[in-house]
């Protein structure tokens, strides 16, 4: 695959992994990994990507713990690989949904605040109107993790 090429495809996973509130190195680690059929050296993955080794190696731990990822030593051998682990899109939907959910807990708990500290009448009707359709929007995401890949 020429450069350009490649380059438009990290470009494309960097945006990707930004949109869902990562870096974008996150995103370009991943689809330099996803075409390989075996492990990768941090080394390989530092020239591939065009990112120093710690940036690399940080990235990842944060990819393992997401389950996207998986670091591998081979005895005999001082290098640290790589290799995606499991579905890529299903880990992707996983992530995409426990944001929206810390999302919503976030907004939850600032109308809860505001409900107690608000003896205003029209605050309260409001909040009683959002109450309504975040639990509306919750269910909506109930039925899209449901959702198979």
């Amino acid at each position: 695959m020429n450069t350009d090429g490649k380059k438009n495809i990290y470009n494309t996973f960097a945006g990707v992994a930004s949109a869902l509130g990562y870096s974008e190195i996150h995103g370009t680690i991943i689809a330099a990994l996803l075409p390989k059929k075996k492990p990768v050296s941090l080394d390989e993955i530092s020239k591939m990507t065009g990112y120093s080794l710690s940036s690399i190696s940080l990235s990842i731990d944060l990819l393992e713990l997401l389950g996207i990822a998986r670091k591998i030593k081979n005895t005999g051998d001082r290098k640290i690989y790589v290799q995606l682990e499991g579905d890529v899109i299903e880990v992707l939907k996983t992530v995409f949904l426990l944001k929206i959910k810390k999302s919503i807990a976030s907004v939850e708990s600032d109308m809860r605040k505001i409900k107690f500290e608000s003896a205003d009448a029209e605050t309260r009707e409001i909040i009683k109107k959002l109450d309504y359709e975040l639990a509306r929007f919750k269910k909506y995401v109930d039925k899209l993790a449901k959702v198979k890949v």
